[in-house]
């Protein structure tokens, strides 16, 4: 009976052995989820930055295209 309880014992602590890691991975993973939600605000931040700048430069380039077409007018008009 005393190698039976053994091999219980034994049991018994592996099962207690997966369930400790089972618990850690799932906060592991919480963590993980956790930090790829915030990972994901931040890029969608830097996205509308990028969407805002690339706007601007736009306008920017616009305004001076039509500064070079009137000093090409005035040159033209010489």
């Amino acid at each position: 009976m005393t190698v039976e309880l053994e091999k219980f014992e034994k049991l018994e602590a592996k099962i207690k052995s997966i369930v400790e890691e089972k618990v850690s991975l799932k906060k592991q993973i919480k963590t993980l989820e956790d930090t790829l939600k915030s990972k994901e605000a931040d890029l969608e931040k830097l996205n509308g930055k990028i969407k805002v700048l690339d706007e601007e430069r736009n306008s920017v380039r616009a305004r001076v295209d039509s500064l070079l077409e009137l000093i090409a007018d005035v040159d033209s008009a010489k």
